[in-house]
């Protein structure tokens, strides 16, 4: 018998100095019981980090043909484009062919992915940015979770520092591009 999945809540106090916002997110996030508790957590936050109106969180694996998370535009097509993980060229490529800008926040080191990704056709290459996290850090969030959570973000030069609970954990947001042929 298949399990259901794992609804979550957030309250989030986000203070992005980098990008200028600053207040209260509140959303929830299922946590389905096939997905990696690591890719659940760079999904929240990738979720944080983007915040704008318009923003969608995805139910996760459950649905292959939509994003992790996207912003849609008054004529229905994608303005932002959001996976998580590390999806394949073929993915990629049809976002980027959207006009869409196009992100992917992997839970896995990118080095090899980004490497793979330099060898394939992907429309707009250069506009491709894929984020990272320092290892372990998005473990460590995991182990924080509760099923009603109240974190504490800021973000200041490209460093996250969350409080969840009694936990402060820091990580640096590491931007890398695959290389345009």
């Amino acid at each position: 018998m298949a399990r259901d999945s794992t609804m979550y809540r957030f309250e989030v106090d986000l203070s992005d100095t980098d990008r200028g916002v600053y207040g209260p997110l509140t959303f929830r996030a299922a946590f389905h019981p096939s997905e990696a508790p690591g890719f659940f957590v760079a999904r929240l936050m990738a979720y944080c980090l983007n915040s704008q109106d318009g923003l969608e969180l995805s139910q996760g694996i459950s649905d292959p043909d939509v994003p992790a998370l996207r912003v849609m535009g008054p004529d229905g097509r994608p303005l932002v484009w959001i996976e998580v993980g590390q999806p394949d060229a073929r993915r990629l490529h049809k976002a980027s062919k959207t006009g869409a800008k196009v992100m992917v926040y992997s839970h896995k080191d990118p080095y090899q992915y980004l490497k793979n990704l330099a060898e394939e056709k992907i429309h707009r290459v250069e506009e491709l940015r894929i984020y990272s996290f320092e290892p372990g850090f998005l473990e460590s969030v995991g182990k924080c979770l509760d099923r009603d959570n109240k974190w504490g973000l800021t973000v200041s030069g490209g460093t996250l520092y969350l409080t969840a609970g009694r936990s402060s954990l820091t990580s640096e947001l590491r931007e890398g591009r695959p290389a345009s042929g």
